[in-house]
């Protein structure tokens, strides 16, 4: 396989077309970034990471029945994906009170939700990746009907697995962003990423903050958390 042109460049990835068709290229860059992309570094090794952690879960949810556009990692930074039309939607899985949610509706920062919440973003950079419900969902022809219950079921389906996973680690999964495309034939796929950058991960005992948080709160220790967070997820 040979990659030919970059379709897409995002601030954490690079898609890249292939000399196969239906095939793609995902690769991580080392850029983290925050408030959308207000705050900006690069940071070494941040990419390589990211790729193995998302491939570790891509595996987990694919061996769980999850479909997803993994295929396979083929370098230290580069997965390849299938190639996928993604839906403008960020799908938010919220176990735990954090973040926007804590700000925007005034609840005390640990709260836990039971049922989890799940919750739909537009993703349009422009106007800050404004919350939607599903009605807005709907009217802006962002998803059929069918396509919101399925978002909703598999977005509580991958955090199912990976809650469970990820307790037997000693990890909190509090919440995490997912995006979904369409395949060439209509089926709805898990994109994107899995990874620090996407996810809250605290430590089940002491609190620790182990994601993007520690860049955007100016915590320090932002790669030795991702690497304990690939420690344990390949355990």
């Amino acid at each position: 396989m040979k990659k030919t042109n970059a379709l897409y460049e995002g601030k954490a990835k690079i898609l890249w077309e292939t000399d196969e068709p239906g095939r793609m290229v995902q690769e991580f860059k080392d850029d983290a970034t925050a408030f959308n992309g207000v705050k900006h570094e690069v940071i070494s090794g941040k990419g390589v990471l990211n790729n193995q952690i998302s491939s570790h879960f891509f595996a987990l949810l694919e061996e769980a029945g999850v479909r997803t556009h993994f295929v396979e990692k083929i370098s230290d930074s580069e997965m390849v994906v299938e190639r996928l039309s993604m839906l403008a939607l960020e799908v938010v899985v919220r176990n735990i009170a954090a973040g926007s949610l804590v700000k925007r509706l005034g609840v005390e920062q640990g709260t836990t939700f039971d049922p989890p919440i799940v919750e739909f973003y537009l993703k349009d950079d422009d106007l800050n990746d404004p919350i939607l419900s599903e009605e807005h969902v709907r009217a802006l022809g962002l998803a059929t009907d069918e396509q919101v219950a399925y978002l909703k079921q598999a977005a509580l389906t991958v955090n199912r697995v990976l809650t469970e996973f990820l307790s037997e680690r000693n990890t909190r999964l509090v919440d995490f962003k997912l995006e979904f495309g369409t395949t060439a034939d209509g089926e709805m796929v898990l994109g994107d990423e899995i990874s620090p950058d996407t996810c809250r991960f605290h430590d089940a005992a002491s609190g620790k903050i182990m994601d993007k948080d520690r860049f955007r709160q100016d915590l320090g220790g932002f790669i030795d958390a991702y690497k304990e967070v690939l420690e344990r997820v390949s355990s």
